[in-house]
């Protein structure tokens, strides 16, 4: 049910010579959905690999910089995610794809919307901007002080987090997951798939990561009021760790937003909720299109 190998993978030259990792699950004719994964799960953990035939969705999910086989770009912005995205649609002819942002990948996937590369988005288990004001009082101490010091010294955090690894990443999601999410990630076959993504997404080191994470906690510079395409937002109702309020003052940010808070289930609901995610967007995504 989780967990199985992409169909295909590769790697993708962009215009300044940099390579783009992907991977991709069902028809390669189906309908193109890009997924931007999770913090430093590589290409390799795609999600719904069980309903893409039956969908008929070209499931493709990428290796943001210094990640996977992924060419490191130091310095890169929110926006430099959206041209590179841009530039991998042209070349695989991907078209203006709907795009799913599962956990930190989340504001990268709001960059594509905002920028125009994307005909729909799912934001599913979305890693909310928490250095927003509007939740200075809603953070843990721990979680605020990793935020302040982003805020304030922001090389400094981003080499704090580039001395943390995939066994670390492993314990801070076995460790902050409920029973309900522990039964996904716990599945022998999901979490042979989720180490491998690890180990690959810091497998040059663990600046790519670093970068993303110093991206996603600091304040975000996009205009989310900007975003005209289609947008569903979700969470399970049982997670705490991605959006102090299961992103309801993030849905309110987006035009037409629309959030769906699915009860039983946590962090984990990009894979128990897999038909149900695809079959929304992909509807959202037809109607964006025209």
């Amino acid at each position: 049910m989780y967990g199985e190998a992409p169909a295909r993978l590769g790697e993708t030259r962009l215009s300044d010579g940099r390579l783009l990792g992907w991977a991709e699950w069902g028809p390669p004719d189906g309908v193109p959905v890009l997924l931007c994964p999770g913090a430093a799960t590589s290409r390799w953990l795609g999600f719904g690999t069980d309903v893409v035939e039956a969908l008929g969705v070209r499931l493709v999910s990428t290796d943001r910089p210094g990640l996977g086989v992924s060419t490191p770009a130091p310095g890169r912005t929110f926006s430099d995610f959206a041209d590179d995205i841009r530039q991998l649609a042209a070349l695989r002819g991907l078209g203006r794809p709907p795009v799913v942002g599962n956990s930190q990948g989340a504001p990268f996937a709001l960059a594509c919307a905002e920028q125009g590369v994307a005909s729909a988005l799912a934001v599913v288990s979305g890693a909310d901007e928490i250095a927003a004001p509007e939740f200075a009082t809603a953070l843990a101490a721990d979680l605020r002080e990793l935020v302040d010091r982003t805020a304030t010294d922001p090389a400094g955090a981003e080499e704090f987090f580039a001395g943390l690894g995939p066994d670390a990443m492993w314990g801070m999601v076995m460790s902050g997951s409920p029973e309900c999410d522990l039964a996904v990630y716990q599945d022998p076959q999901f979490a042979a798939a989720y180490r491998r993504a690890l180990q690959e997404g810091f497998a040059q080191g663990a600046a790519g990561y670093a970068r993303d994470t110093v991206l996603a906690m600091g304040r975000w510079p996009l205009d989310l009021a900007r975003i005209t395409v289609p947008v569903d937002i979700w969470y399970g109702e049982r997670d705490t760790s991605h959006s102090p309020d299961n992103g309801a003052f993030l849905t309110s940010r987006i035009p037409g937003a629309r959030r769906r808070v699915v009860p039983g289930i946590g962090g984990a609901v990009l894979w128990t909720h897999a038909e149900q995610i695809l079959t929304s967007l992909l509807e959202k995504a037809a109607v964006g299109r025209y």
